[in-house]
């Protein structure tokens, strides 16, 4: 077995790791996952959120032992590193990774738990939503100080961004961490990073006017860009969905 944990949690080892050992025995009826499963617990008094990463193929778990870090660890190591770079995610506690036959097999990420007003996605589906407009703009500006950090988040999707009131600004959570880069980043790679998070030409509109009011290009430039990457990422989804189905019949 491999850990790490949080310095401040240094005392929590041992109730920590029968957590992850007893995963399947915890009982949370709202918990979450088709590929992941994520439960949420107690510790202390204090809520945990325990997110069990699908156990690779072979080949991933050969990966992950020799070549590359596990899922759980970049989670637990980026986390961490958004923190020190003032971007907040809920915070890590530690990760585990459990190995059969010499192989890793099941790996778990702990973070606290962070209650949120809402997530994204609610921008996706409720227009009415109180303050949506200053809400959507502060995400475009939040995204923004993602880019201006050289930090490319690889899965900027709805459900990945938790969203919390703070008096008469909000603050803005990353979930599910451990597809990322760090490095310098082109308008192009900017802009693309927008492409998963809605369907709306509305909310592209409004996203392109923000990041018009705080970067070197125009609001026709942003727009047209970001239109056309939504679009081919919807047309490659779609494309890629049909393809499964058509799979999955024959």
């Amino acid at each position: 077995m491999k850990f790490e944990f949080n310095a401040a949690y240094k005392n929590d080892k041992s109730p920590l790791t029968k957590l992850v050992i007893g995963f399947d025995a915890i009982v949370d009826p709202n918990s979450s996952g088709d590929r992941n499963q994520i439960k949420t617990t107690l510790l202390n008094g204090n809520g945990l959120c325990i997110k069990a990463f699908k156990k690779p193929n072979l080949i991933n778990r050969i990966a992950y032992t020799f070549f590359r870090k596990s899922k759980a660890q970049r989670s637990f190591e980026f986390a961490n590193r958004l923190l020190k770079l003032g971007i907040l995610t809920p915070m890590p506690i530690a990760y585990f990774e459990f190995k059969t036959n010499g192989l890793i097999d099941k790996t778990f990420y702990i973070s606290e738990q962070l209650d949120c007003d809402l997530t994204y996605r609610e921008l996706t589906t409720n227009f009415n939503y109180p303050d949506y407009d200053n809400i959507l703009r502060a995400f475009t500006r939040f995204t923004h100080d993602l880019h201006e950090n050289n930090i490319l988040f690889l899965d900027h999707s709805p459900g990945n961004t938790l969203i919390k009131k703070n008096n008469d600004t909000y603050d803005f959570y990353l979930v599910d961490l451990n597809r990322m880069e760090f490095r310098n980043l082109t308008f192009h790679e900017r802009i693309s990073n927008f492409k998963r998070l809605t369907v709306h030409a509305s909310m592209i509109a409004t996203m392109s006017d923000e990041m018009a009011k705080i970067s070197p290009h125009n609001y026709q430039e942003i727009y047209t860009k970001m239109w056309t990457e939504t679009q081919k990422f919807q047309n490659n989804f779609r494309r890629r969905r049909h393809l499964k189905s058509k799979f999955k019949f024959w």
